[in-house]
């Protein structure tokens, strides 16, 4: 054993730290990699063919092929991931407008904001009111 490796056994907090290290730095792999076969498949502009190669290689020579890929595709890695979220957000607010939404294409607020006028004109009583109103809110 070398010196190191000894003054890590010397000082057990060393040690801790030392192991610690190295669990965090095998998770940062996984991490990476995960990421890596992630990217592979979402990316639209690779043929079938070039995916299967880069995740042979990602698989059969994981440091190589990993060290490879970002450096090959890395640039293209954040863009992607940039779209899939704006593409998520899109989707998540267009999901949010359309439920807002009734069922006649209007919202709560816009049905409550028409029998408001109509009570106000005196088309309807304030007993009415209060049933259309209960039926609209639930």
């Amino acid at each position: 054993m070398d010196g190191s490796v000894y003054l890590a056994y010397d000082y057990p907090l060393l040690g801790a730290f030392w192991t610690m290290l190295w669990i965090f730095l095998w998770i940062l792999w996984f991490v990476l990699l995960f990421r890596i076969i992630v990217d592979i498949f979402r990316d639209d502009a690779m043929s079938g063919w070039a995916k299967a190669g880069w995740l042979v290689l990602v698989i059969v020579l994981p440091f190589v092929g990993v060290l490879v890929y970002v450096l090959a595709r890395g640039k293209g890695m954040g863009k992607r991931e940039t779209e899939h979220v704006r593409a998520q957000q899109t989707a998540f607010e267009s999901y949010v407008r359309d439920t807002a939404k009734g069922a006649g294409g209007t919202s709560e607020v816009d049905q409550l904001a028409k029998l408001s006028e109509i009570r106000a004109r005196g088309d309807i009583s304030d007993e009415e009111f209060r049933r259309a109103k209960e039926k609209i809110l639930h």
